[in-house]
Order: C-alpha cells, then structure tokens, then sequence
C-alpha cells in the first residue's frame, strides 16, 4: 500500500527521457509535445535528437536535456567535451554527462575534475553528473561528488539506467554531501509513483524517467483514492 503523502505536484521534478536507441522522430515529437503539455521540467534524449527537440520546444517551458559520454563514460575527454559543445550548439541546455568510473576507482580525481570542469565552462551549460551509484562505494561516491561540485556541475546524478537504478538510500547520501551546495537528480528503475515520491522527500530534485505520464496517472488515483 502506498504511503501517505502531502500533496506533492510531481510533474515540476521530471525529465521526461526517452533514451532507447530505437527511438524514432515520432516518438521524440511525442516525448516534446507531452513534456510541455504536463509542464516536466525537461526532456532527456540521446544528442542526434537535439535539434529536433528544440526546435519543437522553442518558447515553451520544458527544457532539453541530453546526455554526454552515455552509457559508459569511457569516451575520451576530447570527446565528450565535443559532444557537449555540439550539443549546446544543437539548444540542449542540460548536459548529463557521465563521469569516468575507471577513473574513479583509480583514485584519479584530477583527471576527472579536468573533464567535467571543461565541459562546465566551455558550455555554460546546467550540468548534472552522472555517478552510477550501484557501482560505486560510499567512500567513492563521496569522493565522486566532491570532485563533480569542485568542478563547477550543478546536479548530482544517480545513474543511467543501464546498471541498477536509484534508491533513496542513495539520495540521501548525495543530499547529505551536496550539503545544498547542488542538486540532486534521481533516475533509473522509477516505474511508480510511490517509488518518485520516497525519492522526493529523500531529496531528490530531478527524477529521470521513461514512465512519466503513467506516473501521473498513477498519482491522480492516489488523490481519487483519498
């Protein structure tokens, strides 16, 4: 059974993401036209989509968010900070870019620290990095989270999807690091609305999600149900 939640408009805290490789023009125009409709904070598409998406958001209030260096983070740093360019050039004005776990767990937090500052100042864009929290640690996610707010993002990201997804365990963790300094953005396996609002009053700003309109419609039954 559901908890028992003050009323918490979900819609402002989505990025409505659609990220499968075989996403179509149709599908993107629908993920746009819904993202303004529902008032979500953004849509989150792979980069070649980007143009497309602003191009059909112009003047409206959801903003486009894609993603750099997805799903592994591996890419070289010359790379991903051209992704991110291109696609701040294309009107992507949120950038989740994900961080060089092989780095991490190296210890090589000046390499890491030299990438995402870069991508922050050469775009001038938000930027939420993207920790991959099921792979990680504690000691590294803190160690994550301290080199990505030094560098200049503006969210702490969970994950991507593709390797667990968020907890609120996990968004408690960032909450309690960020210290409010930035953001929080949850994402990966949120398929309820009981699971976006425990991640909500974990703390998390932002929730990523494919499931967005359902997640309304879910919610608007909790409210008949009350």
């Amino acid at each position: 059974m559901a908890a028992d939640y003050s009323d918490i408009d979900i819609a402002p805290f989505i990025d409505h993401s659609l990220l499968l490789p075989t996403a179509t023009q149709q599908q993107i125009e629908q993920w746009c036209e819904e993202a303004d409709r529902y008032h979500f904070a953004a849509v989150c598409i792979q980069p070649t989509w980007v143009r497309f998406a602003a191009e059909i958001l112009h003047g409206k209030q959801p903003k486009v968010c894609t993603v750099i260096g997805f799903p592994t983070g591996a890419n070289t740093s010359a790379v991903k900070l051209y992704e991110a360019q291109e696609a701040a050039e294309n009107g992507a004005t949120e950038l989740d870019v994900v961080i060089n776990l092989g780095w991490l767990k190296a210890g090589k937090t000046e390499e890491i620290h030299r990438e995402i500052a870069a991508i922050c100042e050469e775009t001038g864009q938000v930027i939420k990095v993207i920790l991959e929290t099921n792979l990680l640690t504690d000691s590294e996610k803190k160690l994550a989270a301290e080199v990505s707010m030094d560098a200049g993002a503006a969210f702490l990201k969970t994950s991507t999807g593709w390797n667990g997804g968020a907890t609120p365990a996990d968004v408690k963790l960032l909450k309690e690091l960020a210290k409010d300094r930035i953001e929080i953005k949850a994402s990966g396996g949120i398929r309820n609305v009981d699971q976006a609002l425990q991640l909500i009053l974990a703390g998390a700003n932002r929730l990523g999600t494919s499931r967005s309109v359902d997640l309304l419609r879910q919610r608007q039954e909790l409210t008949k149900v009350k």
